[in-house]
């Protein structure tokens, strides 16, 4: 994200700054400073992804777990349970689901996962390719 704000900011440079050594210096040490914010945030990355912690870990997944639970029980147990029990003669009036707020987490969280699985699959492959051309740009 950081790569994209570059040519802006040094459009602005070009703005302010007439003597284009000066503007290119600038310009080096812009790309400089995002480089070195990007190969810190790589280093935060793999950090992270060494983490043993049992929370940082299984955070993502349980809240996906509950969402799973809530699902099948509002859509499969729940109804079995009713149809069950009208079957043996209990008149059981379930409180009716409102589907929305669950269908906005889980497909939040589905959108986001898939998110999670590119970017692990790509991510390193981009930053080390940003990185080469922000060090050499030919």
């Amino acid at each position: 994200m950081l790569e994209q704000l570059i040519k802006p900011a040094s459009d602005i440079i070009g703005k302010f700054v007439k003597d284009k050594d000066l503007q290119a210096k600038l310009d080096h040490e812009l790309q400089t400073l995002f480089h070195q914010a990007n190969m810190a945030q790589i280093e935060i990355l793999k950090e992270d992804a060494k983490s043993k912690n049992w929370f940082q870990n299984s955070w993502r997944p349980s809240v996906g777990w509950i969402c799973s639970i809530a699902l099948g029980v509002h859509f499969i147990i729940l109804p079995l349970a009713e149809w069950a029990a009208r079957l043996s003669g209990i008149n059981v009036d379930l409180p009716e689901f409102d589907f929305t707020q669950l269908s906005t987490i889980l497909m939040a969280m589905l959108g986001m996962s898939g998110l999670r699985s590119y970017d692990k699959s790509n991510l390193l492959k981009e930053k080390t390719k940003v990185a080469k051309e922000i060090i050499d740009p030919r």
